[in-house]
């Protein structure tokens, strides 16, 4: 059988172990490509998920993404959109997908219930798409056409409290926050302006 989920690297751990039958076992019973209404409900009620990405050569990059509940919206069966927000400026994700389109991503829910939900596909970024408009803070959309979804094991995901929302993430009506590094005179001359950085 092809698998969604395994290459021959991971077939040869899983016979060391002897988990190659529950390996396929989880795949046959979790692994899809198409998003459930509980998929959709959680990934769109998430405050925060995890990216990884790769370079042209495979070095790889993980990153750190959020926003109000809804900020990750899924779009169709098997595609989800998420803003990309002012940051410091490296680009190192989206550069990543600008040169490799592979990504992977991993939702987790650290607080209440846990719960953890991990989606690899091919990205594309679109300065013209018309979710930035209703997208509040966005400098761009990315978005993901997924090929295969799968829930993981919550069982070492830490017991934590959620205290408050980040004061960065952006809101109507509200003039975004800066960061005080960027007023640091070591970066201060060369941080550009927000409105020319949304207006390119």
């Amino acid at each position: 059988m092809t698998s969604m989920l395994y290459h021959e690297g991971n077939r040869v751990f899983q016979d060391q172990f002897d988990s190659r039958r529950l390996a396929d076992r989880l795949e046959e019973k979790l692994a899809r490509a198409v998003f459930s209404d509980d998929d959709k409900s959680f990934v769109e009620s998430c405050i925060y998920f995890f990216i990884a990405t790769a370079d042209a050569s495979g070095h790889p990059d993980c990153s750190f993404k959020g926003g109000a509940p809804g900020f990750v919206r899924v779009t169709g069966p098997s595609e989800l959109a998420f803003p990309d927000y002012d940051g410091n400026g490296m680009f190192k994700s989206l550069g990543n997908l600008a040169v490799n389109p592979h990504v992977g991503l991993l939702f987790i829910a650290m607080h209440g219930s846990p719960k953890r939900l991990r989606i690899n596909g091919d990205a594309r970024i679109d300065r013209d798409d018309p979710l930035l408009p209703g997208m509040i803070g966005a400098q761009l959309i990315v978005r993901v056409k997924v090929n295969v979804i799968f829930p993981n094991c919550p069982r070492y995901i830490p017991s934590m409290t959620l205290n408050e929302p980040s004061i960065y993430v952006p809101r109507a009506g509200v003039i975004p926050v800066e960061p005080a590094w960027k007023g640091f005179d070591s970066f201060k001359d060369v941080v550009p302006s927000r409105a020319a950085s949304q207006s390119k």
